[in-house]
């Protein structure tokens, strides 16, 4: 049996004391140790991007992460946007623009999206859509995704 470790996790400000295998995936320790469920898990291999969170600002797969890596990091969920009843200006523009249908990836796409918009507000429409095709979405057909973060691109400006 793996002896479990220590681990403080930072999530939306607040602090979450856990002991974790080693091998423990920060997606699972956000989920069930945090009751955080948003985050949702795809592929487990990285490649939906479904599990996109904010670690230190920039978008990461959790999926691809252990836990125990996340020490000492700021890390984001969806769960972290909305200010009580007000939502994000990502979020307000995928209600807007109807950038969601199932919902399975949209906190990813969220995620992913509100990170990008961060480090660049001026980001460009050909490098917007380069660094979303990094996620998948099999419903919507990525036009209103698209169209609700270049509305969001336009809120968010400084």
């Amino acid at each position: 049996m793996t002896e479990k470790l220590d681990v403080t996790l930072s999530v939306n400000g607040k602090r979450y004391e856990m002991k974790v295998e080693p091998r423990r995936m920060l997606a699972d320790a956000i989920r069930e140790e945090c009751g955080l469920t948003g985050t949702h898990l795809g592929c487990e291999h990285g490649v939906c991007g479904a599990c996109t969170i904010l670690m230190d600002d920039k978008p990461v797969r959790s999926c691809l992460m252990f836990a125990v890596q996340a020490e000492g990091a700021e890390l984001r969920t969806v769960e972290g946007l909305a200010k009580g009843n007000e939502l994000h200006p990502i979020q307000q523009a995928f209600w807007d623009h109807h950038g969601l249908q199932c919902g399975f990836c949209t906190p990813g796409f969220l995620m992913l999206a509100t990170g990008v918009l961060e480090q660049n507000p001026n980001i460009g429409d050909e490098e917007l859509v380069h660094a979303l095709s990094s996620n998948l979405c099999r419903c919507t057909g990525y036009q209103n995704i698209l169209k609700a973060v270049k509305a969001a691109r336009e809120e968010m400006k400084p």
